[in-house]
């Protein structure tokens, strides 16, 4: 089993930046990837960006050039910077570990950008 928590989330005006995390612990050795989801108000979950472990990464494409996924292997931890956040970002934001025919997620952690 694998369980992860996030952390980091908070209150931020738009144009500011955040750092999430997400520790992972656990069988963490059978992860294959990683990811940051979110879900606003109303609206379904949606991909915000994943890693694998050979550190492969990928954006929704709302979020690229202005987020940053990346993970500490060492410290069994993947990391989201959010920079630029504008309103529409505000969301509970899940973190997400998967491997091979399974998944576990995280609690969430809310962020709310303020316009």
């Amino acid at each position: 089993q694998v369980q992860v928590v996030e952390s980091g989330g908070g209150w931020v005006q738009a144009g500011g930046s955040l750092r999430l995390s997400c520790a992972a612990s656990g069988s963490v050795f059978s992860i294959n990837y990683m990811g940051w989801f979110r879900q606003a108000p109303g609206k379904q979950r949606e991909l915000v960006a994943t890693i694998t472990s050979g550190g492969s990464t990928n954006y929704a494409s709302s979020v690229k050039g202005r987020f940053t996924i990346s993970r500490d292997n060492a410290k069994n931890t993947m990391y989201l910077q959010m920079n630029t956040l504008k309103f529409e970002d505000t969301a509970v934001y899940y973190c997400k570990a998967a491997g091979t025919g399974w998944n576990y997620w995280g609690k969430g952690t809310l962020v709310t950008v303020s316009s």
